[in-house]
């Protein structure tokens, strides 16, 4: 373990500010790697302060009085970031009037902080990996292999494992970045140093504006702990900018700066990952859910027509599927025992006053045999009373239809 005064230096030197055991151990890692050649992945939300990790690993190397270029890959468009990183020769493209030396050749025995490096087209993640393997590329518009040795520390917002399932990023150039892979935690992880943050933004902003420093009470200090800071630290460094500037009283109370804190209020917990099989994340989900259980009691429905269809037996059929018909009519069931009927004594006065009327509406019919008759019925009509059709639509044999019609005189 590197000694806590030696971490302390190096967080002074390069003015980051925290005591989280998660940063520390970053840091630690950034002053193992550094003199060594050993490629770098730095990994961490948007505006954690993943750019420190680089310059502290080039500033401790053999490197250090060598280049030190930092990219951002999501700012250069797709169609020219192979000429920018590698380079062209005169006329390789429309434009191309004079050659350019690429940020490889460039950086030639310094170092190269790729950020965003999960933004490459998948055509100059080929080029890369091959920079990364022998330390060959090609400039654009020519066929000549040329050297370079630099050493490479990539940065990411994105879940790199997610990207690769998405066929968004090679897994052999992941595998070669991450020899070594930081991580850096969110500021809502770190929340003992928010405010030593906010104080250190504070004063920086107080010299540039020329003013006196914003101080925040005890109040304002546990509210700004207990935001989740989506922003992280860019955002926390971009409050404490707009309070210096816009606030006239110095002492910050929770009611100022929580003007500040875009959707304070609804900070409510997320489910982030899986689901479980009851969750249902859109309304999509929802209508299917709904389709497959009506689906599901249509076919009970059919077999239950179908057994009676076949036994002509009511009860036969009501006691060997009792499960299944409680299952189906469970619903209307309740409702059935919760109808409650006032009845009226035949001797009473007929000009007798009654309070109220209850008017009770029967259900509709839930008897088998009814359904049966109206399903035939309805298979009768739709096929222009042709037997041998409406029995094939019901799924059952042409005899056993004309059975059912003798049956119920149909």
């Amino acid at each position: 373990m590197i000694r806590m005064e030696n971490l302390q230096t190096t967080k002074q030197r390069f003015g980051i500010i925290g005591n989280d055991v998660h940063l520390n151990r970053a840091l630690e890692k950034a002053v193992r790697v550094a003199p060594t050649d050993i490629s770098v992945l730095v990994t961490g939300e948007s505006g954690v302060g993943k750019e420190s990790i680089p310059k502290i690993i080039h500033s401790l190397s053999h490197r250090k009085h060598a280049k030190y270029i930092a990219v951002n890959c999501g700012a250069i468009p797709e169609g020219t970031i192979d000429s920018e990183l590698f380079g062209h020769e005169k006329g390789a493209f429309t434009g191309a009037t004079t050659a350019r030396r690429g940020y490889f050749e460039v950086t030639d025995g310094g170092t190269i902080f790729l950020d965003e490096v999960g933004e490459l087209p998948l055509t100059t993640q080929v080029r890369l990996l091959r920079v990364l393997e022998n330390g060959e590329f090609i400039k654009v518009g020519s066929s000549e292999v040329q050297k370079t040795n630099v050493r490479i520390v990539a940065a990411t917002n994105l879940n790199m494992q997610e990207a690769i399932a998405k066929e968004k990023f090679r897994e052999d150039l992941y595998y070669r970045l991450s020899t070594i892979e930081i991580p850096l935690p969110p500021l809502r992880d770190r929340n003992e140093d928010i405010h030593l943050l906010f104080r250190k933004f504070a004063s920086e902003f107080a010299q540039k504006y020329r003013m006196p420093t914003v101080r925040l009470d005890e109040n304002a200090i546990k509210l700004l702990m207990n935001y989740r800071f989506p922003g992280n630290i860019r955002q926390l460094r971009n409050i404490a900018e707009q309070i210096s500037v816009v606030e006239e009283d110095r002492l910050i109370t929770a009611q100022n700066i929580v003007q500040y804190l875009p959707n304070y209020n609804k900070n409510l917990p997320a489910i982030i990952g899986g689901t479980s099989a009851n969750d249902f994340s859109t309304e999509r989900d929802i209508m299917y859910k709904v389709l497959f259980d009506m689906r599901s009691d249509i076919n009970d429905l059919k077999k239950l027509t179908l057994d009676l269809m076949k036994t002509g037996d009511i009860e036969k059929v009501e006691e060997k599927n009792h499960q299944l018909i409680k299952k189906i009519y469970a619903d209307q069931e309740e409702k059935k025992h919760a109808i409650e009927v006032v009845k009226i004594p035949q001797n009473a006065s007929s000009d007798k006053n009654y309070d109220f009327i209850e008017t009770i509406e029967e259900d509709e019919s839930l008897s088998l045999q009814d359904k049966e008759i109206e399903m035939i019925r309805k298979a009768l009509e739709k096929n222009n009373n042709k037997r041998k059709l409406a029995a094939k639509e019901l799924g059952i044999s042409e005899r056993t239809l004309y059975r059912k019609i003798k049956q119920y005189d149909l």
